[in-house]
């Protein structure tokens, strides 16, 4: 009985989070996720249209805002703490990583 008490109440701060999170991304700032995606991300990805450098070895931010792998969520919680070993730990905050989100998945449209 209090292991299933234990889990419901985890299992509803992961949904109120991930609410959260849907919510911010809804109000988040375009153009300040343009700013940090040119200021931390452009050095490996290609982040806008036009760019000339970035990397081949690494998805540009057109592919991955379209990319059906990554929802508003997903990509939030990548962001948040990268798995990948050449992908640098950024440390931002929950709101800059609402804007981020929203910026690179307003390149897929």
């Amino acid at each position: 009985m209090q292991l299933r008490l234990t889990l419901r109440a985890c299992f509803g701060a992961v949904a109120a989070l991930l609410a959260v999170s849907t919510g911010e991304s809804a109000a988040a700032d375009r153009a300040n996720g343009q700013r940090i995606a040119e200021r931390w991300c452009s050095e490996c990805h290609v982040v806008a249209t036009g760019q000339q450098q970035g990397s081949d070895r690494v998805p540009t931010f057109a592919e991955i805002g379209g990319s059906k792998r990554f929802d508003d969520a997903s990509l939030a919680t990548f962001l948040s703490a990268p798995h990948h070993s050449r992908m640098p730990n950024l440390s931002l905050t929950r709101s800059e990583i609402a804007d981020l989100v929203a910026y690179i998945k307003s390149r897929s449209r």
